[in-house]
Parts: structure tokens; C-alpha cells; sequence
């Protein structure tokens, strides 16, 4: 969850540094750092806190040097201090590393290098790096020495190192986290997300999992561990470097809640409204085998979980298959079942998140054929499954998932409207209303935004509140758990989604004057059912934030003057939780703006979960 850059070649690499952990800062904002090797020696510059404390330490402090390596983090192991910040360094101060991930086995290590005379200055797992490749530094080069340290490491890590006794060589390892190489002319690139080097090369390599990459100003060479070639393609990104950028938005999050083009660049070029059908050449699994499949299991972890529940709902309707649901991050712990002709679809927005890559590799183990929806191109889920339905929202920045939600929503829709027609549950005809309404959802979208407005003017009355309830039914149950996810993660509210037929089984109890309750009832077949528990959430007190479809005219005579009520277009009810959630998504917003708090970069949270 920690970001990674590297940079060698002809030019000044500190503000190719300082720009890359900007662009990663996503990915971890508790410390910083960056080495430098200049003139045969390495130096360092750190600092606790997010980068601008950084960027006053080298203004105080500056710095020049000819390669190097930075660092942005997201503590597991250690304090967020300016000791604790990465890069770390060995007793020489020759040998330096900076690193995502865990080494679980540090403490044996470390206490096993203390008895040797090395000295440890910090509470991470990543010193213990340094000084064993110190350790194992002889005269065959800095990658030698370090394959011979990685024999006594356990853990799933990326690190990237640099040793002034091998001068112009930076070398990453991956063990689990992402590591990717830039391609440039006459100079390369090393990083842990695409966005920090995106303005410099979208010729790019994704490391496979115990490999290694040699840079130098001349190339670079990928091995194994054991130093084995191995031939690892470029891939050519397709994002253009404006899209990492805030374009005038004060912050990321709300350029990423403007989804219609997201959502078109989601659908374009895989529907037909002629032919009725929906193409995905991108899943290489025969048509026999999609149609012999028996259950379909969806594996993911945090809000791409609420999407695969909403995807349990469209898969079942349109391709008649029980659908199961499962954690990433609890699958493999189980011994789960896998029947014949399983068909397990993860969900990642990285397409690197450890807990959902293990489950995949749990089912794919136990015999089950494999489809991922991602949105970044040759990551780690798009190359271990036998397809890929791209979401291609292209790169999202704010640690709070608003975008990638739905256009994992339109991807899940699209396999379903696949799956059916494989498997002949779904005809043509049956099928285009679905493909019209995907069609049509981007000026949906642009309508839906319209309630900006009238969110910020919500989040003026509620943003002080401690508690809100969130309530849907049926295939919009999902989106009340997103919706109180989304509060939590950003203001720092307590927040619970359930399914509102729950609400008496517990939940009743909660509510008084002081509890908001947002209800989701769009025109579907649950519609009065939802009326009657916004009925009883006001019978006792409760205030009442109600999305409705447009048509639902009759929802305006149930509220107050302390109620609110939001209407989004009227749309097929298997399009409703993608314009649902837009308001959602706009309310958290502008109550965490009113409380003060930092919306892209919420505490404790990073963007990407690349170790357990």
C-alpha cells in the first residue's frame, strides 16, 4: 500500500522523484523519503507527515544526484516517523531500500543480525533488508547479493534498492505487491503504480511475482530469483496523463464522482443494439464451458464487494446461475467448495489486492475457470485469469472508490447480458432493452449529478450528526451498504447499511431524532415495501434522506419539512443502483468537506491493499 519510484537516465532525477510520490500519494501519506547516489555516496532526505513536510526538508536540506528512489508510506510495522520513513539504509550507509509490503519473518531476522554486529536505528520490517543484502554483498553485483537475501525472507513484499558499491544500477524485486517498469528513451522508470510515471512513458512491464528487474542506464534485464531470463512483454497504456490530474476539481474524488465518460468508455464498442448482443473478446473461456457452467462464485474485497452483490443479482437474472458471494479475504481460509464447472469472477480495481488475488488462486486451484473485472492492463488479475471485461475507467486517484464502483457495475451487467446469450437464458430481444439502457446511462449519469446541489445543501443539516442508517432493498441493498461505507471511509461518521426488510430484526432500535436514515426506493417491485419502512423510520422520530426514481411522485407526500427527497432518472431496474449511487456518493462528499476532512486522502486508509 506503500508508493514506490525509481528513475535512471539523463535527467534531473529529484523532481522526477518528488513528482512520482505526488502522483502516489494515494497510496500511502503517513512519511516520505527519497535516496540519491551522487559523486559515490547515497544520500537521504525524510520526513513524517504527508509530502509538503518533505519538500521542506529538501528545501532546507537540498540535494542533487544522478539516480534514485523514493518513498511514500502507509505504516504496518513502526510508528509514522521521520525515523520510521523510508528510505531505509545498512550500517555502511551504502546498501539502500525502500519497500511495500511485509516481512513477517523480521524479528527472527533482526535479532539474527544483531547477534552479528549489525545495528538497527527503526521499528520497520524493511531495515532488516538493507542490512541483509548487506550481509550478502560480495564482488558479483548488487542483484546477486540481493537474491541471496531474499532465501531468508518470508512475506509478500515489493522493494526497490540501490547499493553505492554498484553504482548505476537500481534493482526491484516483487513478491506480491505491484511492481512496474517504465520504458523510456534513453532512460527508465520503477514504481508501484502507473500514475507516477504516466507523464513520462506509458511504455510499461508489470513484474510477475518472483522476478527481479536489473536497471541500468543501458536497459533492463528480468530474471527470476534464481537469475533465470524471463520474458516479460510491454504493455501500452492507454491512459492519457490529463486523467491522473485534478483538471480545476478541488479534489479527486469529486472529478471522479463526473462518471459519464467512465461509464462510456465502459460500454464502447462492446454492444450491438442490432444484433442484441453484448461481445467481450477479451474472455477466452469457450462458449461450451460458460454454458456447462453450474455456479458461478464472485471473489472480492470492500466496495468492489458490494458490486459483485449487486452482480449476484444480474448474473441470476439474466443468466439463470446460482451466484455466491464471498470476501476475498476470507475465501481461502475456509477450505471452500468448489463443484465441477465453477466459474470464479474477482473483482479488482488494481487488479493487485492481495486478499482477492489469494482467492483466485484458491479457486483456480481447486479447479474452477476464472474471469476478472479490472481496470488497470496487464496487472496481476488480468494475467492469472482466462479473461478480462476491462472496465477501462481509467486511473482512479481518490482512495475512496467512486468511479471504478460503477463501472464495475456496467462490466458486471454487460457479463451477465454475455453469460445469458451463451448460455441461450437471454435472447435478443430480452436483451436490448438491458443494452439500450447501458447505452443511454452516461446522459442518465449527466442528469443524476444535477443533485449536487441538493446533497450539499443535506450535508449542511446532517454533517454533524454521529450515526446514519442507510436502507435498500433487493438489488439496491448493495448500494445502501456502499453509501455507508463511502460515509465512513471520508467523515469519519459511523455509518450502517442493511437490507431494510432487516430493519425490524435489530436496527429499529437505533433510530430517534438524532439518527438520518437514507432510504434508496427507485420504481421497482419493492417499491412499496420501502414505503412502509420509511413509514415506520418516521413513526419513530427519524429523519428521512429518500432517493427515489422520478416517477415515484407518491414518495413526496410521505416527507417533511425534516426530510429530504432526491430523484434520479427513471431507468430498467438492473441500471437503478449505478444512478442511486451517484448521490451517495455526493453526500459523503460534501460532508466530509464540512467536517474539515481530507476526502482524497481519508486516515488509515490507501488506495490499493497490496499485503494482508
Amino acid at each position: 500500500m506503500c508508493g514506490i519510484i525509481g528513475y535512471i537516465g539523463q535527467k534531473q532525477v529529484l523532481p522526477i522523484l518528488i513528482d512520482g510520490l505526488r502522483r502516489l500519494e494515494y497510496r500511502g501519506y503517513d512519511s516520505a523519503g527519497v535516496a540519491v547516489v551522487r559523486n559515490g555516496s547515497i544520500e537521504l532526505r525524510r520526513s513524517a507527515g504527508k509530502l509538503a513536510r518533505l519538500e521542506e526538508v529538501i528545501a532546507n536540506h537540498p540535494l542533487e544526484g544522478e539516480y534514485g528512489i523514493g518513498h511514500t508510506r502507509w505504516a504496518t510495522h513502526g510508528r509514522p516517523t521521520e525515523e520510521n520513513a523510508h528510505p531505509h539504509i545498512d550500517c555502511t550507509g551504502r546498501v539502500v531500500v525502500v519497500h511495500n509490503g511485509i516481512i513477517e519473518n523480521y524479528l527472527d531476522l533482526k535479532a539474527q543480525l544483531q547477534k552479528e554486529g549489525h545495528t538497527f536505528v527503526t521499528e520497520t520490517d524493511t531495515e532488516i533488508v538493507a542490512h541483509l543484502v548487506e550481509r550478502e554483498m560480495q564482488d558479483d553485483g548488487l542483484e546477486n547479493a540481493t537474491r541471496r537475501a531474499l532465501l531468508y525472507m518470508r512475506g509478500l513484499f515489493a522493494l526497490v534498492l540501490m547499493s553505492a558499491d554498484d553504482p548505476n544500477k537500481i534493482v526491484a524485486v516483487r513478491n506480491g505487491p505491484p511492481i512496474v517498469v517504465g520504458l523510456g528513451d534513453g532512460e527508465f522508470f520503477v514504481a508501484s503504480d502507473i500514475p507516477a510515471i504516466l507523464s513520462h512513458t506509458r511504455d510499461v512491464v508489470f513484474l510477475g511475482d518472483e522476478e527481479m528487474a536489473v536497471i541500468t542506464p543501458s536497459g533492463v534485464e528480468f530474471t527470476d530469483y534464481a537469475g533465470r531470463a524471463v520474458s516479460n512483454k510491454s504493455t501500452r497504456v492507454a491512459w492519457d496523463p490529463v486523467m491522473a490530474e485534478k483538471a480545476g476539481y478541488k479534489q479527486f474524488m469529486l472529478k471522479e464522482i463526473e462518471q459519464p465518460m467512465a461509464i462510456k468508455e465502459t460500454v464502447l464498442g462492446r454492444t450491438s443494439l442490432e444484433s442484441g448482443k453484448v461481445f467481450l473478446h477479451e474472455i477466452q473461456i469457450p462458449d461450451a464451458v460458460l454454458r456447462a457452467t453450474e455456479r458461478v462464485v464472485i471473489l472480492a474485497c470492500g466496495t468492489s464487494w458490494h458490486a459483485a452483490l449487486v452482480g449476484k443479482f444480474m448474473i441470476e437474472s439474466l443468466a439463470r446461475v446460482p451466484v455466491d458471494v464471498d470476501y476475498g479475504s476470507e475465501y481461502r481460509y475456509r477450505d471452500p467448495i468448489v463443484s465441477k464447472n465453477t466459474l470464479a469472477i474477482v473483482i479488482t480495481q488494481s487488479g493487485e489486492t492481495a486478499d482477492t488475488m489469494a482467492a483466485l488462486r484458491e479457486a483456480k486451484k481447486k479447479g474452477a475457470r476464472s474471469i476478472a473485472i479490472c481496470n488497470v492492463v496487464g496487472s496481476m488479475a488480468t494475467r492469472e485469469t482466462e479473461g478480462t471485461v476491462y472496465t477501462h475507467a481509467g486511473p482512479e486517484i481518490g482512495v475512496a472508490s467512486t468511479k471504478a464502483f460503477t463501472s464495475q457495475l456496467v462490466a458486471l451487467h454487460m457479463l451477465a447480458i454475455y453469460l445469458g446469450q451463451i448460455r441461450g437464458t437471454l435472447t435478443p430481444d430480452q436483451a436490448r432493452p438491458h443494452i439500450e439502457g447501458l447505452m443511454q446511462l452516461p446522459l442518465l449519469l449527466e442528469q443524476t449529478l444535477k443533485s449536487d446541489a441538493l446533497t450539499e445543501e443535506i450535508a449542511k443539516k446532517f454533517h454533524q450528526r454521529s450515526d446514519f442508517l442507510y436502507l435498500g432493498r433487493g438489488i439496491n441493498y448493495p448500494i445502501a451498504l456502499e453509501g455507508a461505507l463511502k460515509l465512513k471511509e471520508i467523515s469519519y461518521i459511523h455509518a450502517e447499511g442493511y437490507p431494510a426488510g432487516e430493519m425490524k430484526h435489530g436496527p429499529i432500535a437505533l433510530i430517534d431524532e438524532q439518527m438520518p436514515i437514507v432510504t434508496i426506493a427507485p420504481d421497482d417491485h419493492v417499491f412499496e415495501k420501502m414505503v412502509g419502512n420509511i413509514q415506520e423510520a418516521k413513526a419513530r422520530g427519524g429523519s428521512v434522506i429518500a432517493l427515489a426514481s422520478e416517477k415515484q411522485t407518491a414518495m413526496q407526500r410521505l416527507l417533511d419539512e425534516h426530510d429530504f427527497l432526491i430523484t434520479v432518472p427513471d431507468a430498467h431496474p438492473l441500471i437503478t443502483p449505478v444512478l442511486m449511487v451517484v448521490p451517495l456518493q455526493l453526500l459523503s462528499y460534501h460532508i466530509a468537506v464540512r467536517r474539515g476532512c481530507d476526502v482524497d486522502q481519508p486516515r488509515n486508509l490507501a488506495k490499493s491493499v497490496t499485503v494482508e
